[in-house]
C-alpha cells in the first residue's frame, strides 16, 4: 500500500502535466481550434476560432485570410480548371467564373470567418461573411457552387434549389459535380 505522501506526489505531478498541456495549447497556436497568430497584419484579427481580414480568392470555395487557407463550409464550387457547358451546349471555364464571382462578392472588403472544422488537408473549414452575408449561401444561390450535402447538413439546400429552378450559373447548362470532376482529374 502506498503512503498518503506518495499518492499526493502523483496527484501533483499529474496536475502539473495537465497544466503544461493546457498552456501549450492555449499559447502555442498549433492545436486544433486554437488561434494562430503568426504573421497577422494590423488589419487582421484572430480570436478563438475566428479570423477576419482581407482575403485572397484561391478558387470558388477557398480563400487565404492572413496566410491561412480557408475552405468555405458546406459548399463545393467547380474546380479552377473545370469546364461546364452553357445553355447552348458550348463549353466555358465555370471554375474560373466561380472564382471571379467569389472575388466580386468580396471586392476588397474585410472577410470574417468562423472555423467549424478542419479538412484532411489541414485547412480550416469556416463560415465566412462579408458585410454580414454568408459567402457560401450567396455562391450557391447565384449558381456558382453546389450545396455540399454530406458536410453542410442541408444548410444551403434551399439556396441550391432556388438556383437550379431559376437556372442560375452552372444550372443554366450542364456540369459535372465538382467532387466527381476532382476524382476524374487528379492534380
Amino acid at each position: 500500500m502506498r503512503s498518503p505522501s506518495s499518492l499526493l506526489f502523483w496527484i501533483v505531478v499529474i496536475a502539473l502535466v495537465a497544466g503544461v498541456v493546457h498552456i501549450a495549447r492555449e499559447f502555442g497556436g498549433t492545436a486544433r481550434g486554437v488561434p494562430r497568430s503568426r504573421g497577422l497584419s494590423p488589419d487582421v484579427t484572430a480570436s478563438g476560432n475566428s479570423l477576419a481580414g482581407r482575403a485572397r480568392v484561391v478558387d470558388g470555395d477557398s480563400l487565404d485570410v492572413a496566410g491561412e487557407r480557408i475552405r468555405l463550409y458546406g459548399i463545393d464550387a467547380p474546380e479552377f480548371r473545370q469546364s461546364c457547358n452553357d445553355l447552348a451546349g458550348r463549353p466555358y471555364a465555370c471554375g474560373r467564373a466561380s472564382s471571379r464571382a467569389l472575388a466580386a462578392l468580396i471586392a476588397g472588403r474585410q472577410v470574417s470567418c468562423t472555423a467549424v472544422d478542419h479538412d484532411r488537408y489541414g485547412r480550416d473549414v469556416a463560415i465566412c461573411t462579408v458585410d454580414g452575408r454568408d459567402l457560401g449561401e450567396v455562391m450557391v444561390r447565384a449558381g456558382h457552387a453546389v450545396d455540399y450535402a454530406q458536410h453542410s447538413r442541408g444548410r444551403y439546400a434551399a439556396a441550391e434549389r432556388e438556383a437550379r429552378d431559376s437556372k442560375r450559373g452552372i444550372w443554366a447548362g450542364t456540369f459535372e459535380d465538382p467532387a466527381v470532376w476532382r476524382r476524374r482529374n487528379p492534380r
